[in-house]
């Protein structure tokens, strides 16, 4: 049987590290044409390394108020042993504006807890994960993925986040049959539909790397999530555009093409392919800049298609989650600032 799976631990040792912010003296000031004034030359962040690579810093830490950052958002799974409360404080440290919040953690603390703490933040959610996991074949197993799921989308909204990402599920235990398990995701979703329109809340298809395709994901294509979201209106059903998932695609900036034509682009979530492939390939998301994604020519896509929402880093990686939080936060400023920011003008 399909079910959903959970990657996000609920009691994790977290690192008193994880509260530390990079001194004064080692960011740079903001220029006014962008960038800082140290950017540009080879080592400028003296001192400070990313990671989980190691490697010197090719650029300062963005101070928070740097406009670059406007539209930079942590989903929660790349700092992955913060609770919701750390996380938050990260965010606000850092100068991010935006959270992409996962359920389990808002369980933990209460959804009234975690509505007022963002609010008083002053942060942005840029999205809710996860809903989906619709592709079970027992009739009973499939009405509780249903209420799970209108529980997600009230969630969502009070929340005040504009979308849920739906991860469609994999193929039940001992099932091969992918077209029928795709006929249940598209029955699914459209049986959400109502309870997401009143709420105000847009539904996020997420295509996933074929190498899931069997225990999370049957949907496999920006192709095939378009496929999906057509028959409704695109407030109501859009795609998630994840580098991860989608920089094999052969026809993929086609297809970005095509999901901004109709204002379908829900969500930008970017991190790297990294090889080798680890033991565990979902933990295979590197950091941006350390594997195989070509950030400025998705980035250009995305930009190109009309998305003007936040950008979300999310990635499962095993030494990342061992990394000091800030530390993570830190380095994912630099790579954004450095490799996907500037690619976002039209």
């Amino acid at each position: 049987m399909s079910t959903e799976i959970s990657e996000f631990p609920s009691s994790a040792p977290r690192s008193s590290a994880d509260q530390a912010i990079l001194p004064a003296d080692r960011v740079g000031s903001a220029r006014p044409s962008g960038g800082t004034d140290q950017d540009h030359l080879l080592g400028g962040a003296v001192g400070v390394v990313d990671v989980p690579s190691g490697a010197a810093a090719r650029v300062v830490t963005p101070e928070p108020g740097d406009p670059r950052l406007a539209r930079l958002s942590l989903n929660q799974r790349t700092t992955a042993h913060w609770s919701l409360r750390e996380a938050i404080d990260g965010c606000v440290a850092a100068g991010l504006p935006a959270i992409g919040v996962w359920r389990e953690p808002v369980a933990e603390v209460g959804l009234d807890t975690a509505v007022r703490w963002v609010r008083d933040a002053g942060l942005r959610v840029s999205s809710v994960c996860r809903g989906g996991f619709f592709t079970a074949s027992d009739p009973d197993a499939r009405a509780a993925a249903h209420a799970s799921n209108l529980a997600a989308i009230a969630e969502t909204a009070a929340l005040g986040a504009p979308t849920l990402v739906l991860v469609p599920g994999g193929l039940p235990e001992g099932d091969r049959d992918l077209i029928g398990a795709r006929a249940r995701a598209a029955d699914a979703i459209a049986a959400l539909v109502p309870a997401a329109r009143d709420a105000g809340v847009t539904l996020g298809i997420e295509p996933m790397n074929p190498i899931f395709a069997a225990d999370r994901g049957v949907v496999s294509t920006l192709e095939q999530a378009l496929d999906l979201a057509e028959p409704f209106a695109p407030a109501e059903v859009g795609v998630v555009v994840d580098t991860y998932h989608l920089w094999w695609e052969p026809k993929v900036h086609e297809q970005i093409a095509r999901a901004g034509a109709t204002g379908r682009i829900v969500s930008y979530q970017v991190c790297d392919w990294i090889t080798p492939l680890p033991a565990d390939t979902l933990l295979g998301r590197g950091m941006m800049g350390d594997g195989h994604v070509d950030f400025a020519a998705f980035t250009r896509s995305v930009a190109a298609a009309g998305y003007a929402g936040d950008v979300e880093v999310e990635i499962f990686h095993a030494d990342v989650w061992a990394a000091p939080g800030a530390d993570v936060v830190a380095t994912l400023a630099r790579r954004y600032v450095e490799l996907v920011e500037p690619y976002l003008v039209r």
